[in-house]
C-alpha cells in the first residue's frame, strides 16, 4: 500500500472520529493506485504520436534496412501538434522516439539509425527535444514510447542488446525533463535486417528483457512516471487497438502472472481481475485512422463523429483512460483531416455534458449513511469526499428525488479508488409518471468513472442501488445529464435492386428527403419506409430533431442507374461483388476486366470504378481502357486515361465521355498501382440526363 495514501485515510477516519460517533472506519480494499497511478487516472484523455521512419516509406513496420536520409518533414510543426491537443483538452502526448525498425528520433549515442544521418535538418535536429518542448510550453505533459524490438540493431537477440536498449532508456529519461508515461510494446521478435543478417529472431519475451532492471531505471531517474506494458507494472493494454474498455473493467490484475507479449494476454487478462493483486488499470489505445503511421490513401479514412463517440464512451466511460493516436503526415503535422474529427468529437462531447440536470442535498435519500460519509457528499466531484453505506448494509441505494419530472440520457458515476474499486453490480431504476418504478440498467463494474448512454428517459425519481461490493462502497460522485441528439445527415444506402434506405444514429430524430433537386425541409417529405429508386436520380436528406427543432448538414447523393437487371460476364469467384452495392466487398479479376450486361439499352455517358477499400489494398487500378457494346461481341473504345491519384485517394473515380446507346459495358486495366491482379469494389455507369 502506497504510505502516503495510507496515512491520508487515516487523518480521514480520524478526523471524521472526531465529528461524530456514528462513523465506522473505512479500511481500504487492496490493491490501491500509488500517487503516481492517481495522478495518471486524473489526464484521462491524451495524445499519442506516430511519426518516425514509416511515416516516409508508408509502412506500418519496417524492416530496420531503411535509409537514414529518407526522414525528412517538409514543415516539422510540433507546436501545431501542441496547439491542437490542448485545444481538445488532451493533457499530454506520447511519442514513437523509437519504433520496430530501430530509427531513433533523437540523435542517440547508440546508433547511427537516428535523425543525426537524416535529411532533415543536415542530421543537426532531435524530434524528441522539439515534441517536448512544444507542449510544455503549452502546459501539457510528455510520455516516451520506446520499442524494445529493433529489427536494425546486430545485437538484437543477445545480452549485448539489453545494454543498449537500456542506454537510449537512460537518454530519454535524463535529456528530455519530466516523462509522464514510458510506453513499451508488446509486439517483440521475428524477421528483421538486424545488421545485414536478414534473418527470424525469437526471443523469450517473458525473460530476455530482465524487466526488473529495467523498471528499476525508470524509478530512478522519473519516479513519477508511469510504465505501459501488458503486465503493466502500472498501466495496463485493454487489450484491443479499437478504444474500447469493457463492460466489466477492473483496475486490479494478477500482474505476476502476466508478461509483455504473451499469447493469451487479450482474452485472458486484458479486461482486469476482480482479485487480482496489484492496481494495474487499462489505457485504452486507438489510431484515429485505420493505420497508426501516416498514409496518404487513409486521408478519407478519419473515423466519423459516431464512431470516435462510441470510443470515448467505450474508454473513458468504463473505468480507462484514452489514449488517441495522431498519425502524423510527411510534413511533420496533424492533417487538417484528423484535427477536423477531433474538433467534432471535443464539441459533441462538450455538449453531451453541459446540460447536467441540478441537484441539492433535499433531493438526495440514501437506504443507510456511515455518519459522516453522507449522501450528500454526492453532489461534489472530490474524490476524498465520499457516500457509504453502514458496513454489511448490501444491497444499498441512494434515491433521487426531482423536483419536477425530468428527462436524461446520461448517467455519470464514479469510486473513490483511493480505496480500491470496489463495486461489483449496480442497478439504476426510475420512477415513471404512473409512479412505477422501472430498471432502466443493470450493469457491473464503477471503478474511476462509468458513464452510462441511455435512451431518453423521464422520471420523477431515479434510484441508484449497489447491489454487490467487496466491502462497503464508496461513491465520491454521481450526475445525471440530458444531451442533445447527434444531428448528423442520414446515412444513405441503395442495394442492388434499388431500395433506399436512410438511417439515423440516434432515436426520436427525423428524416427530411426530396428526390427531385428541391431543398429538403421545404419539400416537407418525412422519411418513414424504405423506397424505390430504379433511375438516376439527386437524393437530397437532413435530419431533425423534433424537441429542439434544429436540422443536420445536408447530404446529397447522385443515384446512378439501379443494378437490379445486371449481370457479370464472365467472371469468377466472387464477381457478383462488383454490382452489389457495398463497397466493402471486392472482386478480382485475374484477366484484369470487368464485363457488365446491363438488362437492356442504356444511353451511357460515363462510367463510376470503387477501388478495393480494404485496410491493405492491392491491384488497384492506374491506367484503363472502357468499352460499350451493343451485342457483347463487338466492341467499341468510348473512354482511356489514368486514375492519377487512386494510391493515395482511393475514393470514387468518376469518368464521363460522349454517350454510346450501350448493353454490355467493359472496364479493362492496363495497369495497376502494385503490379497486382485488378479488383473492383463496385462499377456503375453514367446516363444521360
Amino acid at each position: 500500500m502506497n504510505s502516503k495514501l495510507f496515512l491520508l485515510g487515516l487523518s480521514i477516519f480520524f478526523f471524521v472520529s472526531c465529528q461524530s460517533s456514528q462513523t465506522d472506519p473505512i479500511n481500504p480494499v487492496l490493491p490501491i493506485p500509488d500517487e503516481r497511478q492517481l495522478a495518471w487516472q486524473e489526464m484521462e484523455f491524451y495524445a499519442f504520436a506516430h511519426f518516425n521512419m514509416n511515416t516516409f516509406t508508408n509502412m506500418e513496420w519496417g524492416m530496420g534496412d531503411e535509409d537514414p536520409a529518407l526522414f525528412n518533414p517538409t514543415d516539422f510543426d510540433p507546436k501545431q501538434w501542441a496547439k491542437v491537443c490542448k485545444e481538445a483538452g488532451m493533457k499530454g502526448i506520447i511519442i514513437t522516439a523509437k519504433h520496430h525498425d530501430g530509427f531513433c528520433l533523437w540523435p542517440t549515442a547508440t546508433t547511427e539509425h537516428s535523425v543525426k544521418n537524416a535529411a532533415w535538418k543536415e542530421g543537426k535536429g532531435d524530434i524528441v527535444k522539439e515534441v517536448a518542448e512544444a507542449f510544455r510550453a503549452e502546459g501539457l505533459k510528455f510520455g516516451v514510447y520506446l520499442s524494445p524490438w529493433d529489427r536494425n540493431n546486430p545485437d538484437y537477440g543477445t545480452p549485448e542488446y539489453i545494454e543498449v536498449f537500456r542506454a537510449q532508456l537512460r537518454e530519454l529519461l535524463t535529456n528530455y525533463g519530466e516523462i509522464f508515461e514510458v510506453w513499451f510494446d508488446g509486439a517483440n521478435g521475428g524477421s528483421g535486417y538486424y545488421g545485414g543478417a536478414n534473418e527470424e529472431r525469437r526471443v523469450d519475451k517473458k525473460n530476455y528483457y530482465d524487466w526488473p532492471g529495467t523498471i528499476e531505471i525508470i524509478r530512478e531517474l522519473q519516479p513519477q512516471a508511469v510504465i505501459f506494458g501488458d503486465a503493466g507494472p502500472d498501466v495496463r493494454w485493454v487489450g484491443n487497438e479499437h478504444g474500447f474498455a469493457y463492460p466489466t473493467t477492473w483496475s486490479n490484475l494478477m500482474r505476476d502472472s502476466i508478461y509483455g507479449g504473451m499469447p493469451e494476454y487479450s482474452k485472458k487478462y486484458s479486461s482486469g481481475q476482480e482479485n487480482g493483486t496489484h492496481w494495474v488499470p487499462a489505457e485504452a489505445d486507438v489510431s484515429i485512422r485505420p493505420g497508426w503511421y501516416y498514409h496518404p490513401y487513409e486521408d478519407h479514412k478519419v473515423k466519423s463523429l459516431p464512431e470516435l463517440l462510441d470510443i470515448y464512451y467505450n474508454s473513458i466511460g468504463r473505468n480507462s483512460s484514452l489514449l488517441l493516436n495522431f498519425p502524423v503526415d510527411r510534413r511533420g503535422q496533424i492533417h487538417e483531416n484528423d484535427v477536423k474529427q477531433l474538433k467534432k468529437l471535443v464539441a459533441k462531447v462538450k455538449e453531451d455534458f453541459s446540460q447536467k440536470i441540478p441537484l441539492k442535498s433535499s433531493n438526495l435519500s440514501a437506504s443507510s449513511e456511515n455518519g459522516q460519509y453522507s449522501v450528500e457528499n454526492l453532489l461534489n466531484s472530490e474524490m476524498m469526499t465520499f457516500w457509504s453505506p453502514k458496513a454489511g448494509a448490501l444491497p444499498a441505494s441512494v434515491t433521487i428525488n426531482f423536483d419536477e419530472a425530468r428527462t436524461f440520457n446520461r448517467f455519470l458515476v464514479q469510486e473513490n479508488i483511493s480505496l480500491g474499486q470496489r463495486v461489483k453490480s449496480f442497478e439504476l431504476e426510475i420512477l415513471n409518471e404512473n409512479k412505477e418504478w422501472k430498471s432502466i440498467a443493470k450493469e457491473t463494474t464503477i471503478g474511476y468513472k462509468r458513464i452510462l448512454r441511455l435512451p431518453d428517459t423521464k422520471a420523477m425519481a431515479v434510484k441508484f442501488t449497489i447491489h454487490d461490493a467487496k466491502e462497503s462502497p464508496v461513491i465520491s460522485h454521481l450526475a445525471f445529464f440530458d444531451a442533445p441528439k447527434l444531428l448528423l445527415p442520414p446515412e444513405i444506402s441503395r442495394d442492388k435492386n434499388g431500395t433506399v434506405e436512410l438511417n439515423v444514429i440516434e432515436g426520436g430524430l427525423e428524416v427530411y428527403y426530396s428526390l427531385d433537386g428541391q431543398d429538403p425541409i421545404k419539400s416537407g417529405k418525412v422519411y418513414s419506409e424504405v423506397f424505390p429508386v430504379m433511375q438516376p436520380t439527386k437524393l437530397k436528406a437532413v435530419t431533425k430533431d423534433p424537441i429542439s427543432g434544429k436540422f443536420s448538414e445536408m447530404i446529397e447523393v447522385d443515384l446512378q442507374l439501379a443494378k437490379k437487371n445486371w449481370k457479370v460476364i464472365g467472371g469468377g469467384e466472387n464477381a457478383g461483388n462488383l454490382i452489389d452495392e457495398d463497397p466493402s466487398s471486392n472482386y478480382v479479376s485475374d484477366q484484369n476486366l470487368a464485363t457488365i450486361d446491363l438488362g437492356e439499352k442504356q444511353e451511357v455517358a460515363g462510367f463510376t470504378y470503387f477501388p478495393m477499400q480494404n485496410r491493405y489494398m492491392s491491384g488497384l487500378i492506374k491506367t484503363y481502357v472502357f468499352y460499350t457494346s451493343m451485342d457483347g461481341k463487338s466492341w467499341q473504345k468510348a473512354g482511356e486515361g489514368e486514375f492519377g491519384n487512386i494510391a493515395n485517394s482511393p475514393i470514387e473515380q468518376r469518368v464521363e465521355f460522349d454517350p454510346k446507346e450501350a448493353r454490355f459495358i467493359k472496364l479493362k486495366a492496363k495497369s495497376t498501382t502494385d503490379g497486382q491482379p485488378a479488383s473492383f469494389a463496385e462499377l456503375g455507369v453514367l446516363l444521360t440526363q
